[in-house]
């Protein structure tokens, strides 16, 4: 009898707290395996920042330039498809960076990119333009930049706009009114995809060169940089026809193994000039002649072929954005990033607008 009662006891005892104990399991549940939200590809939303905790090194520490809130207040006439826009330098600055980066770069060189289009239209609006002057700055990257619109990134990139934008956005934001200086003056910040070893010199393309603007080291390798190596094959017949359109001089008339000589390297190991049939032709002009992505090229003559093998991407002057990749990758922040690239610049801020 006694046995009886106390099994009864504890059945009623365990009644009571099983309740309990479910209720308490069922407040924190682990998400199962293959949770579609642990699968989400929303973003997960940001805690809250204290508003009194001290701001994060490295874009908020004393004594070294603090973003502004100078790119809203500005506004910017952009030349796009035939039609002028005025747009605030926050609105271009974000649709040039996503047109000329990708987003999954890392963010130092994201935030370098920005400073650097900042810098350079900063320079442009100063200098105006003898191609477009009644714009600041144009879309066409072979005059100006590469600039997308809102509604073509939000085409390009669907379902990730949001988070792409914000990367982007982000970049923009956390270098506000940041620019490099020369001697005072917004310095032209030229950049390109990627190089060969070393950055180009702007004597060996322009008419004056740039102080800050000379060969520096970058760190592309084959490995590191998709389409580093490109070629392009032509038949001697096209390629004699091709050189002659632009040099009338030029004479293929010989043997074609003897068509290329006096090959002469600039001073960060791209082709300077080659005499082709006679004549002199700068690395920048072959290059324009049959399309090369760089001109740090080398030749393969055949008795009916002429192939021309390029490394990098882009002029080669200033900051190579594959290069500031890899330097962040390495733990370069945005503004070591600058200094190697920009020899002897200023990192200021535009102060915030009255």
């Amino acid at each position: 009898m006694r046995l009886m009662l106390l099994i009864s006891l504890a059945l009623t005892l365990f009644a009571l707290i099983f309740p309990v104990a479910a209720s308490w399991q069922s407040a924190s549940p682990a998400p199962p395996e293959g949770d579609p939200a642990a699968d989400s590809d929303e973003p997960p939303a940001s805690p809250a920042k204290d508003p009194e905790a001290d701001p994060e090194p490295p874009y908020y520490t004393p004594g070294i330039p603090q973003p502004s809130g100078y790119d809203s207040a500005v506004t910017v006439k952009l030349l796009d498809g035939g039609h002028i826009t005025d747009i605030s330098l926050r609105g271009y600055l974000i649709g040039a960076v996503a047109a000329e980066v990708p987003t999954d770069f890392q963010p130092e060189a994201i935030r370098a990119q920005a400073v650097a289009l900042r810098s350079y239209l900063l320079r442009k609006m100063a200098d105006g333009s003898s191609r477009h002057p009644e714009a600041d700055i144009c879309s066409d990257s072979s005059c100006c930049a590469a600039w997308k619109s809102f509604d073509a990134l939000r085409e390009k990139w669907g379902g990730d706009f949001d988070a792409k934008y914000s990367v982007i956005a982000s970049a923009v934001d956390s270098t506000g009114g940041m620019y490099l200086s020369w001697e005072g003056e917004p310095a032209l910040a030229v950049f390109h995809s990627s190089s060969a070893g070393r950055t180009e010199s702007s004597g060996e393309l322009w008419n004056s060169a740039l102080p800050y603007l000379v060969s520096v080291p970058s760190p592309e390798t084959e490995e590191l940089v998709p389409n580093f190596v490109s070629s392009v094959t032509v038949s001697a017949g096209d390629f004699a026809e091709t050189v002659t359109e632009s040099f009338p001089d030029a004479d293929f008339s010989g043997d074609p193994l003897e068509w290329i000589e006096d090959i002469t390297p600039s001073d960060s190991g791209r082709l300077g000039s080659v005499t082709l049939g006679g004549v002199t032709v700068s690395g920048s002009k072959l290059r324009s002649l049959f399309g090369l992505r760089s001109t740090a090229i080398e030749f393969d003559v055949a008795p009916d072929t002429v192939t021309m093998t390029c490394r990098g991407y882009g002029h080669g002057v200033g900051m190579s954005q594959y290069g500031a990749n890899i330097m962040a990758s390495g733990g370069a922040d945005f503004r070591s990033i600058l200094e190697s690239y920009y020899p002897g610049t200023e990192l200021l801020v535009m102060p915030d607008p009255d």
